[in-house]
């Protein structure tokens, strides 16, 4: 089955009233087009996921700042360049920072990774009902559910809590979401 332009914008809009399903199925629909996107300009599968991770996250979180005059894979892949542009001007500046001696806090400017609006949204939300959703997720799911939403940690305070890399942190929420979504969708 073909998906039309105005399945697409149903979906979007949707996302914009928050439905869980609309933002599954423009992550999944989406997905590969930004994945492969990433994978030609960085030549690297598993900076690209990350970068993917990061485009969609940050997304949906300002999706009611999208303008239906353009089209959303565009729009998609603009934020997955700049978050490709900025992470570059990052690594490059922290190298430059190591062979010169100016401070850190001019050459390094790292984007805040705390809690979103959305985020706290989603703490503040029928919380019981919430929490009865979270406890059929596995552990390991539960886990980053709990620092992420509930101790409003960033990714990094997770990657050091769990001792885990950054990328397997941001790779585990963004699997639990897309679980935590199935389950509240199947209860709907």
């Amino acid at each position: 089955m073909e998906i039309t332009s105005e399945e697409i914008y149903h979906q979007i809009e949707k996302a914009k009233k928050g439905k869980q399903e609309a933002f599954k199925f423009l992550l999944d629909f989406y997905w590969n087009e930004v994945f492969g996107f990433q994978l030609k300009r960085v030549r690297n599968e598993y900076e690209a996921e990350d970068i993917t991770i990061e485009t969609f996250a940050k997304a949906f979180d300002k999706i009611e700042t999208f303008d239906e005059n353009y089209t959303f894979s565009t729009w998609l892949v603009t934020i997955s360049k700049n978050i490709q542009i900025d992470k570059t001007r990052k690594k490059n500046a922290s190298i430059y920072s190591n062979t010169t001696d100016t401070s850190n806090e001019q050459v390094q400017k790292i984007p805040d990774h705390s809690p979103t609006p959305e985020d706290k949204l989603i703490k503040e939300q029928n919380l019981a009902e919430l929490l009865r959703y979270i406890k059929q997720l596995k552990p390991h799911y539960q886990e980053v559910i709990n620092l992420r939403f509930f101790h409003e940690m960033s990714y990094n305070e997770i990657s050091e809590t769990l001792e885990e890399p950054l990328n397997n942190v941001k790779v585990r929420l963004l699997r639990a979401r897309k679980l935590l979504a199935e389950i509240i969708i199947k209860k709907e």
